[in-house]
């Protein structure tokens, strides 16, 4: 296939393999996943998306879209990837307190924009992570034990459909699609920008508490207390740290949506743990979230697991507590519950989670570890069979699972109906296909 007619469509846009560029252009996010793509197209706006669109339904090649690649699985081979970064406008009403975003804007640009009016959305921890991915799998964010999904704050989204026209979705002119891509993936549609609903965050209070991994009870059993307590205002993660040439550490993570003195005082537990390495909690804006965990904004070779936990019991304080993190780099446990389980009638395909914790492990895919990291994963997840549920939120998803983990069987069937009947050719394909 020689694109011919799509570099003519579009010059200077089209990288194919072989030209100068392709091989950085085709790289997602996440090191650890290759992407033997056809073509990368840069789409400079919402007209080059159709373009492409149109050729690629003409010339039966599937389009793959990533802002970033953070969420990428493979699975791309012979495909044209589309590159939205340049989609990254950003528009504020702090009167009606909604935002307008481009397809290929982050979230810490959001942050920033938003947060010097007072006001937040709802943003995950890292700031080089797109909002457009993020919100179609769903979303979940420090605020969202307060005001759910982040897909659930959407108002509406600008789309090419798989027909390649250009369209305004929105629950009132399209209640199915607008449904989907409200948490059902990215499968349905190429997203151009998105306008979602903003939220009151004057000021913040929350931070990193580190203390050496002797400490790990008594971080863990503070955990345990805070959360079994917390008001939806407060999200709170246990961070088990193994960086490496640094001693193994133990965390605690918080965010508070609220007055910062009720913060301090909902985390006072923490000062009676003696010893911390770091203590950086204290009040902060919206557009200095992603400072709390500090995670990596350039690309990375990482491998990771997620599960959804019922209980923290015998086994996960066994497998979780007792064991060493190595050769992970990282364990934690999030705190879910309040507004993530409850069921929306107005909400999209990213439905309620009804477990209370969400573990989540990190390791690194370089050569020398990556067997290693590997089979650490799979012998917690062995270990703790009793204690996970099996579902995971969709943005947790790794190349090795397919959507399905991520759905209940008739919000699946209903995704699958869906597609098959706006994208009978397959023209848009997700990181994680729904019929896959």
């Amino acid at each position: 296939m020689t694109f011919d007619e799509l570099r003519g469509a579009l010059p200077g846009r089209v990288l194919l393999p072989g030209d100068e560029g392709f091989e950085n252009a085709a790289r997602p996010w996440t090191l650890t996943v290759v992407q033997p793509v056809a073509a990368v197209v840069h789409a400079a706006d919402a007209y080059d998306v159709a373009a492409v669109v149109q050729y690629a339904r003409g010339a039966g090649v599937p389009v793959v879209t990533q802002p970033t690649g953070h969420g990428a699985a493979g699975g791309v081979a012979d495909a044209i990837l589309l590159r939205t970064r340049q989609l990254d406008t950003i528009e504020i009403d702090p009167a009606r307190r909604v935002a307008r975003v481009g397809a290929g804007t982050s979230w810490g640009r959001v942050q920033a924009a938003a947060g010097a009016h007072g006001l937040t959305g709802l943003a995950g921890s890292n700031p080089a992570v797109g909002v457009t991915g993020y919100t179609v799998g769903g979303g979940m964010s420090w605020f969202s034990r307060k005001h759910g999904w982040a897909s659930d704050a959407v108002r509406a989204f600008e789309i090419v459909d798989a027909e390649g026209l250009r369209r305004r979705v929105t629950a009132q002119d399209d209640p199915d699609l607008f449904w989907a891509l409200r948490g059902g993936s990215g499968d349905f549609a190429v997203v151009t920008a998105l306008e979602f609903d903003l939220f009151p965050a004057p000021e913040l209070f929350g931070g990193r508490v580190l203390w050496p991994a002797t400490r790990i009870r008594e971080v863990f059993e503070a955990f345990q207390e805070i959360t079994a307590t917390a008001p939806d205002e407060l999200t709170v993660w246990f961070q088990r740290l193994q960086i490496p040439d640094a001693p193994p550490m133990v965390g605690m993570d918080a965010v508070y949506l609220g007055d910062p003195d009720q913060g301090r005082t909902l985390l006072a537990r923490l000062d009676a743990i003696g010893d911390p390495i770091i203590d950086k909690r204290g009040v902060f804006g919206a557009a200095h979230i992603g400072a709390i965990t500090a995670e990596p904004t350039d690309p990375s070779p990482s491998l990771s697991r997620a599960e959804q936990l019922t209980e923290l019991g015998d086994a996960v304080i066994k497998t979780l507590i007792d064991e060493p993190v190595a050769p992970l780099a990282n364990l934690q446990i999030r705190h879910l519950g309040g507004a993530l389980a409850e069921h929306r009638a107005d909400g999209g395909a990213r439905g309620p989670i009804a477990e209370p914790y969400l573990l989540y492990c990190l390791g690194l895919g370089l050569p020398h570890l990556a067997e290693a990291v590997k089979a650490r994963r799979t012998a917690i997840v062995d270990a703790l069979s009793g204690q996970i549920s099996g579902g995971k939120p969709f943005t947790f998803l790794t190349p090795d699972e397919k959507a399905s983990a991520a759905f209940d069987s008739a919000t699946l069937t209903r995704l699958r109906e869906l597609k098959s009947a706006r994208d009978p050719h397959g023209v848009i394909r997700g990181n994680y296909p729904v019929l896959g």
